[in-house]
């Protein structure tokens, strides 16, 4: 996927959420994109930032499209301010980075998170007109003794796409699959072959699966606003 004009990845100093200021950096897009897009990281206490290997390639997808792609660190993590707070809190932090890209770009948004930040992001995003599609990658139904719940998918009536590895421990097939009941159409899940929650290999299957997770990414993406 080669980028159709330069990106250039600035930092972001303005973005600010209840917690205070959260480390974020831009990668820039076309001027011309009819999208901007918010790309949000793993959990925090478990190593999750917004340079994380899944995040970056999303990333990746987004600016191969010519979208300006926002990341950031939840509170507390990096250099952002606040302290963790159990996905409550970082809801807030979203809405933060969406209320900055439509001050600063004032286009519609596109969404992608990964693990817990799918969970949290599409708890934010969910109902917000300003979002225009929803990416979950990896969504976790429970991990490490944390059950994630998704009570809330009734109301995500804008178009979404589940990428999930068919190994993933966190995301069991028929747990997912009981989740997805929820989510009204447009909404398309695609299980990655032989990938585990991070989209690497399994010993079956050892080469990782990104790749595989970023064509299936960019396909609906082209497929569904063509991009």
């Amino acid at each position: 996927m080669a980028d159709p004009t330069p990106s250039h990845v600035r930092s972001i100093e303005d973005l600010y959420g209840p917690a205070g200021r959260l480390e974020a950096v831009l990668n820039t897009g076309r001027d011309d994109a009819p999208f901007t897009a918010l790309v949000c990281h793993p959990h925090p206490p478990s190593g999750g930032t917004m340079h994380n290997k899944v995040v970056y390639n999303a990333m990746k997808v987004f600016s191969s499209l010519g979208l300006p792609v926002l990341r950031f660190n939840f509170r507390g993590t990096g250099t952002s301010e606040g302290v963790y707070d159990d996905g409550h809190g970082e809801q807030n932090d979203v809405r933060a980075a969406l209320e900055w890209l439509e001050m600063n770009f004032r286009k519609p948004i596109l969404f992608a998170g990964f693990s817990f930040g799918a969970n949290v992001g599409l708890r934010a995003c969910c109902g917000d007109i300003r979002v225009k599609g929803l990416i979950g990658l990896g969504l976790p139904v429970r991990a490490e003794g944390r059950d994630y719940t998704y009570g809330f998918l009734p109301r995500c009536v804008e178009p979404k796409l589940f990428l999930i590895g068919d190994h993933d421990p966190f995301a069991p097939r028929e747990a997912i699959e009981q989740v997805l009941l929820k989510s009204p159409p447009p909404s398309k899940l695609v299980w990655i072959e032989g990938a585990d929650h991070f989209f690497q290999g399994i010993p079956a299957s050892p080469a990782p699966k990104l790749d595989a997770t970023k064509q299936a990414m960019q396909q609906w993406l082209v497929q569904t606003y063509s991009l």
